[in-house]
């Protein structure tokens, strides 16, 4: 009982906190919100009998050295993408606009790392899988993929400026603005399970933390330089 309702605490604060960042607080409040809405994630999962290894949370190392290689990774897939001409169109973004260093410095660092990687990787790799049920030892997939589900949903409001990359215009130019916006969540929730196979090899949220930092703020950097 006191794990369903955890459960439901932290399904709720996610939407609040996904409204607040996208349609009420103003832009320098989005890291701050998604810090806040972190810590009271681990309160709840911890208040519901939780251990820190379950919420992936005790370990640094071996994390930190499996979140490396999957960073290395990304950072080929991304070179492929910069060498073949035809695929450079999936840096041309309409949202990322012109920023100069230190509005790059405070998009990558400030924006990305503590109001969307941090509380994505606690809540998706962390808490939500360990409350539905997910184990540290064993791969299990229903937990894994509602979480990944809910990961989805919540890049619903984002979901909506998706037509505004270059390469999604070219495929989908013509395609409902709806409809762009289902494919996207889906996305994400697809996204949301590769990001949990390095935080279940890596034994800890920093692995996919590390991931998930690299591919959004490597992607964000390639897209300013090549503009």
């Amino acid at each position: 009982m006191i794990r369903a309702f955890a459960l439901v605490a932290a399904v709720v604060t996610l939407a609040a906190s996904t409204t607040l960042a996208n349609r009420v607080l103003p832009g320098w409040a989005y890291p701050v919100c998604g810090l806040v809405a972190a810590v009271v994630l681990v309160g709840l999962a911890r208040a519901a009998g939780l251990s820190w290894a379950d919420l992936g949370l005790r370990s640094v190392r071996r994390p930190a050295l499996v979140g490396l290689a999957g960073a290395g990774l990304v950072a080929v897939v991304f070179g492929i993408a910069l060498a073949v001409p035809a695929l450079r169109t999936v840096y041309q973004d309409g949202r990322v606009g012109t920023p100069d260093f230190g509005q790059l410095l405070w998009l990558t660092c400030g924006r990305i790392l503590f109001g969307t990687v941090l509380i994505e990787e606690i809540a998706f790799r962390g808490v939500l899988p360990a409350l539905l049920g997910a184990r540290d030892d064993r791969w299990r997939w229903p937990p894994i993929v509602g979480a990944a589900a809910l990961f989805g949903l919540w890049h619903y409001l984002p979901a909506l400026a998706i037509g505004r990359n270059a390469a999604v215009h070219a495929v989908f130019g013509g395609t409902p603005v709806v409809v762009l916006q289902v494919l996207a969540m889906a996305a994400a929730g697809v996204a949301g399970i590769f990001l949990h196979w390095w935080r279940h090899r890596g034994h800890g949220v920093l692995a996919s933390v590390i991931v998930h930092f690299t591919t959004n703020a490597g992607g964000l950097t390639l897209a300013v330089l090549v503009r």
